[in-house]
């Protein structure tokens, strides 16, 4: 992307499996945003989690024209990305599903700031669209209410997770 010469069938790979991402991730938090009540604050992360995800899910799949993902084969990258958000979902405390959300919503933000390109790029919506996120505002409370600096767990699905989205990156 930065260098002006990614092809672009791989950006439309890449695309294409971002908006099964989005519907899947998008589906879960619809589910978390009901099934989660206590504590207030963390039910209302949800609700305006899913809210956004929601919202967003609607433009992109306008935007490309697109009724759904069913018919999209998901690569082993976002398969195993959406089975680690399932495994996390269905198996610990919400928390630390909050915590699986934020390697995405910090990382795209990240990288568009660090991206060097000219406006003239193909690419350079891309960048545009990404770079004036501030994430943090949904998660820096909650999770240093939560989590404390040494909890391994939340590490581990941190770390998971940014490997989740170094692999989708990979592979597309």
């Amino acid at each position: 992307m930065e260098a002006g010469n990614l092809p672009a069938e791989r950006y439309v790979n890449f695309t294409i499996q971002d908006a099964y991402y989005l519907v899947k991730v998008t589906d879960m938090l619809q589910n978390l945003s009901t099934s989660v009540q206590k504590p207030a604050d963390l039910s209302e992360f949800f609700r305006g989690r899913y809210k956004s995800y929601s919202s967003f899910r609607d433009y992109f799949l306008n935007m490309y024209f697109l009724k759904g993902v069913s018919d999209i084969i998901p690569t082993p990258a976002i398969k195993k990305y959406i089975s680690d958000y399932e495994t996390v979902m269905n198996t610990k405390e919400p928390i630390y599903f909050a915590v699986s959300l934020l390697p995405c919503s910090r990382l795209w933000v990240w990288l568009a700031n660090k991206v060097e390109m000219k406006q003239s790029f193909a690419y350079y919506a891309w960048k545009k669209d990404n770079k004036d996120g501030h994430p943090e505002k949904h998660y820096t409370k909650l999770l240093n209410k939560y989590l404390n600096v040494t909890d391994k767990e939340a590490y581990r699905i941190f770390r998971m997770q940014m490997q989740n989205e170094h692999d989708f990156f990979a592979s597309s």
